[in-house]
């Protein structure tokens, strides 16, 4: 990460207005473009949404926890956390 000193490229006003806050730190300005979620330029947030849903269908339709791990390749706990939590159907 570059540092850059704030009284070289602050106008006086604001830098003053800053110190009143805080003096002699460092202190991180973050970007401002706004950050995509986890998984929405990758399409994991889908891929596990789906999976999720289709895990949770399975279930309601009879198979057992033992059955959805071996065939998704997931641990019970796992299994158990999916069907067990807040259902999530469609993406933001």
């Amino acid at each position: 990460m570059k540092y850059t000193n704030a009284a070289e490229i602050l106008p006086s006003g604001l830098l003053q207005e800053i110190q009143r806050y805080i003096e002699g730190e460092l202190l991180y300005i973050p970007k401002s473009e706004t950050k995509q979620e986890w998984g929405a330029v990758s399409g994991s947030k889908r891929f596990y949404l789906e999976r999720n849903n289709r895990i949770r269908a399975l279930f309601d339709d009879g198979m057992s926890i033992s059955e959805l791990a071996d065939k998704f390749g997931l641990s019970c706990n796992t299994i158990k956390k999916i069907i067990y939590t807040k259902k999530e159907s469609c993406l933001k």
